[in-house]
């Protein structure tokens, strides 16, 4: 199975290449061509393109079952950002991944995506954009998914004591979760199908029992 990853340059990005080469799959990590490739993209075959290029866009998605959609709007003093990135880049990645022949796509986007009245707002109104960006791939025709983390965190030390803590959508307000846990439960919704055409928020805590996405999925 082969995988593309969009967003493979940013810090969820990359892990999710890594944690896909970790599981056997073959990965098209992308990328713009001004991005400088992390050591975790190795492996992975790389294409660096503009999200607004469909041609290339839909070139590079050749051969690929499944896209993750891990781009976001990064802190700047652009204030169209985050309408850019995560709003307007969404609609050409999903009518490119319609036209390869993609089958799945996880988006990850945020707790309290698509909420207006909230403190983030004030960096480009970034919850709203994130919310219409995940209407827009509903609306789409894909058989897709949403992941809203919830404050990202870069520590990787004792992953094994963090309990998933999952829910459906607007029950989570707060609370964060290490990146490499988000990177995996993105390909577990990949690969199981209770997942599919749904919303799920994920945080994590060290009281929280362990268990997977698809243990929750079956209860």
């Amino acid at each position: 199975m082969r995988i593309a990853v969009t967003g493979a340059s940013g810090k969820t990005g990359w892990r999710v290449v890594q944690e896909a080469l970790g599981r056997g799959l073959e990965v098209t990590a992308i990328l713009r061509p001004s991005s400088i490739a992390p050591d975790g993209l190795r492996g992975a075959q790389i294409e660096r393109l503009e999200l607004q290029d469909s041609a290339a866009l839909h070139q590079a998605l050749q051969g690929c079952e499944a896209l993750v959609i891990a781009t976001g709007a990064r802190p700047s003093i652009d204030l169209l950002g985050p309408l850019k990135v995560d709003a307007l880049a969404i609609r050409p990645q999903a009518q490119a991944a319609r036209a390869a022949g993609v089958k799945r796509v996880v988006l990850v986007t945020s707790l309290c995506s698509g909420r207006l009245l909230h403190p983030l707002n004030l960096f480009g109104l970034i919850l709203v954009w994130k919310g219409l960006g995940e209407r827009w791939l509903a609306e789409s025709g894909l058989d897709w998914t949403v992941i809203r983390p919830g404050g990202l965190k870069e520590n990787e030390a004792d992953l094994e004591a963090e309990g998933i803590v999952f829910s459906g959508p607007d029950q989570q307000e707060s609370n964060s979760i290490p990146r490499r846990l988000v990177a995996r439960v993105c390909l577990d919704a990949l690969q199981n199908p209770a997942a599919s055409q749904r919303i799920i928020e994920i945080t994590s805590s060290r009281t929280q029992a362990p268990g997977t996405l698809a243990d929750w999925l079956a209860s």
